[in-house]
């Protein structure tokens, strides 16, 4: 069998992520990678968001996943034709003016490269790197006021590329995609968090709600990849309602620094959870 061996960044920094994301993990990577198996088969996240633990990771043998069919659609574009994507964001500007011109397209209407070159362009000059979008699955975040914001980095794009050569990429529920996870496989679960209180949450993203009933099947899949063989990693708000979802998993908290917030004063370190097997 094809196993895989994990690399911490130290040990070969490649790819970073591209995109800004809310709940990114970039501040902790150390804890989640030190939690995964030294080998296994081939690597699933459904939640991929900003990538940062596949970067880091930067397995050959992958499935990678989310229910943004626009954020998916970015990868697919840099995995498969990176120089294009640059070319298009090469070409934009950071004013107001071409900021709303360019939310304003609709990505199904418009070739890949340049859907991909919008939602990054919208990512790195929208108000404080929020990606929301509504109801109707519009993305709606105001511009940004920016000096100077860096468009196009195209060494890393190009770097996010060769991580993604190869790398089967999906646009499912995370249920449907997780079916063909088989023993000896990695599960990395990050999915939209319960919230921490009744005014914070980190299930905006998408069009689609993942509230507490979703939270429970997903809890329901994770034991079921355990008893398939497969490893799992979920990381998750540290409420009381996930301690009880995962009764019997083997619960850790961490403390991570978190940025993205309208208000100064509400951002810091929070509790998170990282949840592996019994």
């Amino acid at each position: 069998m094809d196993r895989l061996r994990a690399t911490l960044p130290a040990e070969a920094p490649r790819a970073r992520p591209f995109l800004k994301w809310a709940g990114g993990k970039t501040q902790l990577l150390p804890e989640i990678l030190g939690r995964f198996p030294p080998v296994f088969r081939r690597y699933h996240e459904p939640f991929i968001g900003g990538g940062a633990v596949f970067f880091a990771l930067t397995p050959s043998r992958a499935v990678i996943s989310d229910v943004n069919a626009d954020l998916v659609a970015t990868y697919t574009a840099i995995r498969d034709e990176p120089e294009a994507v640059i070319a298009e964001l090469s070409r934009r500007e950071a004013t107001e003016e071409e900021y709303y011109r360019i939310r304003a397209q609709k990505p199904a209407q418009l070739e890949a490269a340049v859907a991909a070159a919008r939602t990054i362009y919208l990512n790195r000059t929208c108000y404080n790197g929020l990606w929301r979008v509504n109801r109707r699955g519009f993305f709606n975040v105001p511009a940004g006021r920016y000096a100077n914001p860096c468009i196009v980095d195209a060494e890393r794009l190009r770097a996010a590329a060769r991580a993604l050569a190869g790398v089967r990429l999906a646009a499912r529920p995370f249920e449907q995609v997780l079916e063909d996870a088989r023993r000896g496989d990695l599960v990395y679960l990050d999915p939209p968090y319960d919230p921490l209180s009744a005014t914070a949450s980190f299930t905006t993203y998408t069009a689609g709600a993942f509230g507490r009933g979703e939270q429970e099947r997903l809890a329901e899949v994770s034991r079921e990849l355990r008893a398939r063989g497969c490893a799992v990693i979920v990381s998750s708000s540290d409420t009381p309602f996930i301690r009880d979802l995962y009764r019997g998993f083997r619960v850790e908290q961490v403390r991570c620094p978190r940025a993205i917030n309208s208000r100064g004063d509400a951002r810091g370190e929070v509790p998170e959870l990282i949840i592996t097997g019994p």
